[in-house]
């Protein structure tokens, strides 16, 4: 597996909470069906198909907000699956609706995989002295700037 690093860092910090969260039903029931809260589906499906990634087509994606092909083929994994709840269902349907259709549980699934194999690359990238924990090389000596950018994040990965 190669990985190719990721050149939008704060891109994969939305990405791969979003992808948690499909994982989890608890959290989906508790949060997104609370009328209370920020986050439900919708905020959850621009994260990965409009503006941080594009679950239909990841590819691009490569090397910017996913680390690795297994993650751009199992982005994809999760886009089919989500689309083919959202044809069953309707793109307006409430939140509840495709929490409970016969096939949510195979993007839970498609989730969980995703989101097991991002995180553990995200260990494995944090390990690396060389690069600052975040697939990118390490800042120039002259770069203080990016010194300093390039520890905040590596904070930013450990805490999230």
């Amino acid at each position: 597996m190669t990985d190719h690093g990721v050149a939008l860092p704060h891109h994969r910090l939305h990405v791969v909470p979003a992808v948690v969260a499909l994982a989890s039903p608890t959290w989906q029931r508790e949060v997104w069906l609370d009328p209370d809260r920020f986050e439900d589906l919708d905020y959850t499906v621009h994260v990965l198909f409009d503006d941080f990634c594009d679950a239909h087509d990841p590819q691009p994606w490569l090397g910017q907000s996913l680390r690795t092909e297994e993650e751009v083929e199992l982005m994809a994994r999760l886009g089919a699956a989500y689309s083919a709840v959202q044809d069953a269902v309707g793109a307006e349907a409430r939140d509840e609706l495709y929490l409970n259709a016969p096939g949510w549980s195979t993007v839970v699934a498609a989730a969980a995989r995703l989101a097991q194999v991002m995180v553990a690359n995200d260990q494995t990238a944090l390990v690396r002295p060389q690069d600052g924990g975040h697939g990118m090389r390490p800042a120039s000596a002259g770069s203080r700037d990016a010194g300093v950018c390039e520890r905040r994040l590596c904070v930013r990965f450990h805490d999230a």
